[in-house]
């Protein structure tokens, strides 16, 4: 069994929901992100996705394309990402899950990446422009390096496919709460209920919920439905806003209590 999904069940044995939080690597810079992560651990956020930039992210809102923008003109690359995780291990064992697109995967070089990305100590791999269908030039390497690719699952999905894909899930699901991108709008709790009640029956794996989780109270909604809460946006808002400010770690301390405390 993975870190990922032992990590959720252990939750889920004691009655507690996960909190996952999303930032972008490299946003300000990474060692700034680095010092983020440590935070937020410390915090109690259960498990850390981290965000490598891409030029091109079409799956989001604003908030993380400016993001995005930031890093990447800090300086920031997927092998000083995999550098950063690898730096966050040495004292963490918390679950890190790299989320991006596929294009400085490929570039890198598949097989290389998943060697590096495990020694570095990734857990898992979310990509939102890869389709399950054609991730055979990845997903060999990722399995024989012990990283699970997480599948993404949205509303429009139909049914017949939704099973199938839970049924192969690695790590957690990652249920997209609305069509749209990141950040664009409200979460409805009750709009998703039924959908993660069927994931949950379909899937050995957890259900995780993310998109639109803008509040303590949204967080506390979902979590009566979801195995894990995935808050992002709302997070690198905040980073962008306190990033030149002495009390940004203060800021996402608080961040991560008042979202844990919800759920």
């Amino acid at each position: 069994m993975s870190n990922i999904t032992s990590t959720l069940n252990a939750l889920k044995a004691r009655g507690e929901k996960a909190l996952i939080t999303f930032i972008t690597a490299g946003d300000p810079d990474l060692g700034t992100s680095e010092q983020i992560v440590h935070t937020l651990v410390e915090s109690g956020v259960d498990l850390i996705e981290l965000g490598f930039p891409f030029s091109d992210p079409m799956a989001d809102g604003p908030t993380i394309q400016f993001a995005s923008e930031r890093a990447l003109e800090s300086g920031t690359t997927l092998r000083g990402v995999l550098d950063m995780v690898a730096r966050v291990r040495q004292h963490s064992n918390v679950p890190i899950v790299l989320m991006g697109y596929y294009n400085p995967i490929f570039n890198y070089g598949p097989e290389q990446f998943a060697l590096d990305a495990a020694t570095a100590g990734v857990d898992g791999l979310l990509l939102v422009d890869l389709p399950p269908e054609e991730t055979n030039e990845l997903h060999p390497f990722l399995k024989e390096s012990g990283i699970d690719l997480i599948t993404l699952l949205a509303p429009t999905t139909g049914k017949e496919r939704s099973a199938r894909l839970a049924a192969d899930g690695e790590g957690c699901l990652y249920y997209v709460s609305m069509t749209g991108v990141t950040g664009s709008q409200k979460v409805d709790a009750g709009s998703i209920a039924t959908s993660v009640k069927e994931l949950k029956e379909l899937s050995s794996v957890p259900v995780a919920v993310g998109f639109g989780i803008s509040s303590p109270e949204d967080a506390g909604a979902v979590a009566q439905v979801a195995d894990a809460v995935v808050v992002g946006s709302a997070l690198v808002k905040l980073i962008a806003e306190f990033s030149d400010s002495p009390h940004l770690l203060d800021e996402g301390r608080n961040f991560a209590r008042q979202f844990k405390a919800a759920i």
